[in-house]
């Protein structure tokens, strides 16, 4: 009698953690782009594991119905520890194929959990733990980008101890440095917190003030007239070149809203509206791209950026920050951007967990 083989044991899902929440003042957005990473993954391609943080720091294995994480109106989600069974730790959860990690802001975009999964040796989409530092850092940032003779507008660095000791003398160091109006911002937070538009003199002290609340650095810089245009950059597949995708523009209600703030972004309906592509010159759009993809490799990213920019009235392209790991839902720009290029969001978020694959940990 013959023996009949048995059946194909099925391919094992690639196995994805999905990190959000965390210790920082974007907890509500990261859960936001949890949520909007939930509906979009491919699930018979895909083992999904939500695993939230809290405010406090504690891991919890979370629910994977994204409308629990999703921003609604006057509720902002959060992860608490009543939102699943504790983690001691990644490993608990089980084998993982990849990681990734959906946290804005300190305590999780800045390299400190790219550094633990690094020494775990565990895949994870996203910059490394150098580049996230760079990238949160404004400071530093723009630092890096000047080093490698990309264009950025004037800014002034104020110290903890500097302002803490002379308030004063740092007021006459940014009047001689700058003219108004200026932005004065955390070096280190992002969703534009503690973000304050400052027209005199009057307004400046109050606006260090409300940047230290968030981060004991601020940056003070520049106002630039012009447009503010944005650019998604995505790494290259085996080794190749970066990718940029077209520019676009978030054009403000300056009625209803001073600049781009946390409000406008997340809060309100009517305070702006997306454009992709931007209305650009094509030589214009073509040097947004090609200096976003410069921005992108200065830090050496990798995974993906958001690129923003000023283009002045003249059509000069100047370098305002990199974000590398933007706002990630499927009303953010950096999806947007990538649509009006061609690449859905389903598509995208498949992109970005193949280049996490591609890559190994550490040195190697």
């Amino acid at each position: 009698m013959t023996e009949t083989p048995s059946p194909e044991t099925p391919a094992r899902r690639t196995r994805v953690a999905l990190v959000f929440g965390g210790r920082s003042g974007e907890h509500a957005i990261s859960a936001a782009t949890a949520a909007g990473v939930m509906r979009a993954i491919d699930s018979d391609k895909y083992d999904v594991l939500p695993i939230g943080i809290t405010r406090d720091g504690d891991w919890v294995l979370a629910s994977g119905d994204p409308t629990q994480w999703e921003l609604a109106s006057g509720r902002l989600p959060e992860v608490t520890t009543g939102s699943g069974p504790a983690l001691a730790s990644l490993t608990e959860a089980g084998p993982v194929d990849v990681v990734f990690p959906l946290l804005h802001g300190p305590y999780g975009e800045d390299g400190t959990i790219q550094g633990l999964l690094e020494l775990a040796g565990v895949r994870y989409v996203g910059a490394g733990v150098l580049a996230s530092a760079v990238g949160m850092d404004k400071h530093y940032m723009k630092l890096v980008f000047a080093g490698h003779g990309l264009p950025v507008a004037p800014y002034v660095v104020v110290r903890p101890a500097e302002w803490e000791q002379d308030p004063g003398a740092v007021v006459e160091r940014v009047q001689q440095a700058l003219e108004f109006p200026v932005f004065v911002k955390p070096a280190r937070a992002g969703s534009s917190l503690g973000v304050t538009r400052v027209d005199d003199l009057t307004g400046l002290a109050d606006a260090v003030e409300e940047a230290r609340a968030h981060d004991p650095k601020v940056l003070v810089e520049q106002g630039v007239e012009g447009r503010e245009i944005e650019c998604a950059v995505l790494g290259g597949r085996a080794g190749g070149p970066a990718r940029a995708s077209v520019p676009g523009e978030i054009v403000v209600d300056h009625g209803a809203a001073s600049f781009y703030d946390f409000e406008a972004k997340y809060l309100s309906d009517s305070h702006a509206r997306t454009e992709a592509p931007a209305d650009l010159p094509d030589e214009v759009a073509a040097r947004v791209r090609e200096v976003a993809v410069q921005a992108f490799d200065s830090i050496s990213a990798e995974g993906l950026s958001r690129v923003d920019v000023f283009v002045t009235p003249d059509g000069e392209v100047l370098l305002n920050e990199i974000n590398t790991m933007p706002g990630f839902t499927p009303i953010s720009m950096y999806s947007k951007m990538w649509e009006a290029t061609g690449m859905s969001y389903t598509e995208l978020v498949d992109e970005l967990i193949q280049l996490a694959l591609e890559r190994t940990t550490g040195l190697r």
